[in-house]
């Protein structure tokens, strides 16, 4: 037994049971990492790769597509609505060749009276004041905009 015991206290002997220690966390974390490894294989990155190049290669091309449908999507509907005013303006047109439309127009907008009828213009002070109150400071001239400041000042006083 004491042969026995030598060995396994001797250097060597200990320098063995370390080496195979080492050896077995060595091939432990070996197979740990092979098992890593085998979720991404070289197969897997390959076609990443693939599938990443090919989303980029599409991705301006399909942008200008979309962008462009868009734009084509407006100029009909721009020539929708030209398309609506054209007809608008063909109406209005041949209103224009009836006489008697014409002369309703001219009665209308320029006060126009026919021989041996009398016309009247009669001025509602009303609509006058509205529209005097109506106007913006541009459009006043400057004294009435003096004016009716001393008015305000005099009625807040």
């Amino acid at each position: 037994m004491a042969a026995k015991d030598r060995d396994r206290f001797s250097t060597a002997t200990r320098i063995r049971l370390l080496g195979e220690q080492t050896a077995a966390r060595v091939y432990r974390s070996q197979t740990r990492r092979q098992a890593r490894r085998s979720r991404l294989t070289g197969r897997a990155a390959f076609l990443a790769l693939v599938v990443c190049s090919l989303v980029v290669a599409l991705a301006y091309p399909m942008r200008q597509y979309v962008s462009q449908r868009g734009e084509i999507a407006e100029q009909e509907r721009q020539a929708a609505e030209a398309a609506a005013r054209v007809e608008e303006l063909r109406d209005e047109k041949a209103r224009l060749q009836d006489p008697a439309y014409v002369r309703r127009l001219a009665r209308e907008h320029l006060h126009y009276v026919l021989p041996g009828e009398t016309g009247f213009t009669v001025n509602d002070p009303e609509a006058e004041r509205a529209r005097r109150e109506e106007q913006s400071a541009a459009d006043r001239p400057w004294y009435s905009d003096l004016w009716d400041g001393v008015d305000q000042a005099d009625a807040n006083r």
